[in-house]
């Protein structure tokens, strides 16, 4: 990754990290219990604060019930997600003990970074996605650099200047050139070209034959850095010397592309002036603290066992230090 001699702030979606730790980390309390979710979470923070040393760590949430606003646009978003479960099997344990393990760690996992000098926000019926691309173009962090850790894409719109997004799965760090040479698509445009191509995991079909390569190759116009609209896309579809059914089917889907567009778009945050205050609030009123004893007496509580996070407390300490 390349780190810019600005101050640096990275930007977690929690929920993201959370779920790759509990699906992948095997860890057991000495009580046998599972708490991959609590410790790999743990060790993917400390990976993530020894790769960027960030001078400020945020992460976010989805609040409960998701998006009520994306949900009263689209009562099926999201619908049809099949239930998570872990890759490795868990003696002893029932599919609803499980699942209340999941809950147990997840909240925990809250509880540990409440004591850590790391903002964490939850809102009620609004999505991370909105918060995160509202926490970017903040005013409390202009001329920093911004690094958004996610696996989703619908955070490559948000990539600019000073923004770019750390897909962990794949180790990728996509900047502004990266997206366009990757996607042939510029950020500006990156929600546009996703409302055409759909997004299977929230429940949005897209446009029939309309895919990443197609739409390189076809609309090749949104490479550019001008913000484009729908209209643009339909005017030139409409235009096009060429009968091929891509640029029809596009003209013919014009509405289910501005329905995607709507529920995918960043650039204007779903929230209403009350998140957005609360946002402002957290970050800029934030006391900064770090409260080892309490992790200690939390780990001991929960059976850790062993765990080697003396970077993470390094890094911990220093942002406490920059706090002041």
């Amino acid at each position: 990754m390349t780190l810019t001699d600005k101050k640096r702030v990275i930007i977690i979606d929690a929920l993201n990290m959370f779920l790759r730790a509990y699906i992948v980390d095997p860890s057991l309390s000495t009580n046998g219990d599972p708490i991959g979710g609590i410790k790999g979470s743990f060790k993917i923070l400390q990976k993530l604060v020894r790769m960027t040393k960030p001078d400020s760590v945020v992460i976010v949430w989805d609040g409960p019930n998701g998006s009520k606003k994306r949900r009263s646009m689209d009562k099926n978003y999201k619908a049809g997600r099949k239930p998570l479960r872990l890759n490795r099997s868990v003696n002893n344990l029932t599919d609803d003990e499980i699942l209340q393990n999941k809950i147990w760690q997840q909240t925990r996992t809250i509880d540990y970074i409440n004591q850590m000098p790391i903002v964490q926000i939850m809102i009620p019926e609004v999505e991370a996605d909105d918060v995160i691309a509202y926490v970017t173009k903040m005013s409390h962090y202009d001329n920093w650099q911004k690094v958004i850790i996610s696996n989703d894409k619908d955070f490559l719109q948000l990539c600019d200047e000073d923004t770019v997004l750390y897909r962990p799965t794949v180790d990728e760090v996509m900047n502004t050139n990266r997206v366009v040479e990757t996607f042939g698509v510029h950020p500006t445009n990156m929600a546009l070209a996703r409302s055409i191509i759909g997004d299977a995991s929230d429940n949005l079909p897209g446009i029939k034959g309309a895919g990443v390569t197609s739409v390189k190759k076809r609309l090749s116009f949104l490479a550019s850095e001008k913000d484009y609209t729908i209209d643009d896309v339909i005017l030139f579809c409409e235009n096009a010397d060429s009968k091929l059914k891509f640029f029809s089917n596009i003209i013919e889907g014009r509405e289910v592309i501005e329905h995607n567009y709507k529920m995918m778009q960043l650039y204007s945050p779903q929230l209403s002036i009350q998140s957005k205050t609360f946002i402002d609030n957290a970050i800029q009123n934030f006391e900064c603290n770090f409260n080892q004893l309490e992790i200690y007496r939390k780990m001991h509580e929960d059976g850790f066992g062993e765990l080697n996070w003396e970077d993470l407390k390094t890094n911990m300490n220093r942002i406490k230090i920059d706090c002041f």
